[in-house]
C-alpha cells in the first residue's frame, strides 16, 4: 500500500490542553482511528533554538524530545494535519511518502 510516514518532534514536558503533547497527539490519533502510533524519547537532541538537552544522571528532569509517528493514508494524513492546524499547535512536522504492508500478504 502507498502511504505517507508523518512524523512530529515535541518536548517531552511540553501539554496542550493540560495533556503532555505526545499523549494528546496519541489520543487524537486513536479518536480519528488510525491504527497505530508510537511515541520515542530521544537519548539527546537539540531544535531550532540551538539548546542541547542531554540526559545524565544528576538531571533527571532533562525534558528531551519526543518523536511521535504515524504511517496513514495520504487522506488520514491530510485530515489529521488540518485538525492540528485547528488547534492552532506549533509543531515541527516530517510527512514523506511510503510503501506499507503487512507479512505475510
Amino acid at each position: 500500500m502507498q502511504g505517507v510516514f508523518l512524523k512530529f518532534y515535541v518536548s517531552e514536558y511540553r501539554e496542550h490542553n493540560g495533556i503532555l503533547l505526545y499523549e494528546w497527539l496519541l489520543e487524537r490519533a486513536k479518536k480519528s482511528g488510525f491504527n497505530g502510533g508510537t511515541a520515542t524519547r530521544a537519548l539527546a537532541g537539540f531544535g531550532r533554538h540551538g539548546v542541547l538537552h542531554t540526559e545524565t544522571f544528576l538531571e533527571l528532569a532533562a525534558d528531551l524530545p519526543v518523536e511521535v509517528s504515524f504511517v496513514l493514508s495520504k487522506k488520514e494524513a491530510e485530515d489529521f494535519m488540518h485538525l492540528l492546524q485547528a488547534e492552532n499547535i506549533d509543531l515541527f512536522y516530517v510527512n514523506f511518502p511510503v510503501e506499507y504492508g503487512f507479512l505475510p500478504e
